[in-house]
């Protein structure tokens, strides 16, 4: 009988391994070590680290998708409060996190897109595709009337997504949810204000 893969259990003690250390700070060692697989099994599935840290991108990214659409796909809310709730939730799993994790994504663009091509071309593509349920939300609150069309839905979903980054940045510094909700009283009460 073949041995059962550990590719999912890598794969998770790399995402924990990546969030506690960082792309850099994280070794194969260390997430065999966490994941109770033998040394060789990383290079039975994966070719190499980077490729190994764009999959454990991709696991995350999966995970923030399914609260993108939690939040944004509740059509008994209004465009804006969807934009509210969605921001609510991350609020409330970084609060679970006692503030001391951020998002997978905004830590390994700042620690390796300047070191690798590939994660941060995969960066890029995350970035581009999360932007597309904002600005779906935003169009549909423009057309309705809720939020303001002085710019384009991808650019205030751009905007939005940079802008909560710097906050989560900020507030992993802080070990404190200020950040979070200085961002969320001011961009709703400007790019996002009740019109």
């Amino acid at each position: 009988m073949p041995k059962p893969s550990l590719r999912d259990a890598i794969l998770d003690a790399g995402l924990k391994e990546m969030f506690r250390t960082g792309y850099h700070g994280t070794s194969v060692r260390d997430v065999t070590a966490a994941a109770g697989a033998p040394q060789g099994s990383f290079t039975n599935h994966f070719r190499s680290k980077e490729r190994f840290a764009s999959e454990v991108l991709d696991r995350y990214f999966a995970q923030t998708r399914s609260l993108v659409a939690q939040a944004l796909d509740d059509t008994s809310l209004t465009p804006r409060m969807r934009l509210k709730r969605y921001l609510d939730i991350i609020t409330g799993r970084l609060e679970a996190d006692d503030f001391l994790r951020g998002c997978l994504i905004g830590d390994l663009s700042l620690e390796a897109s300047a070191s690798s091509e590939l994660l941060r071309t995969r960066l890029s593509e995350i970035f581009q595709e999360w932007r597309g349920p904002f600005a779906a939300c935003i169009a549909e609150g423009q057309k309705a009337g809720e939020i303001a069309s002085d710019f384009a839905p991808e650019e205030l979903a751009e905007f939005l997504l940079a802008s909560w980054q710097g906050a989560i940045l900020r507030m992993k510094v802080e070990r404190g949810h200020t950040p979070l909700e200085r961002f969320k009283t001011i961009v709703f009460q400007t790019v996002f204000r009740e019109l």
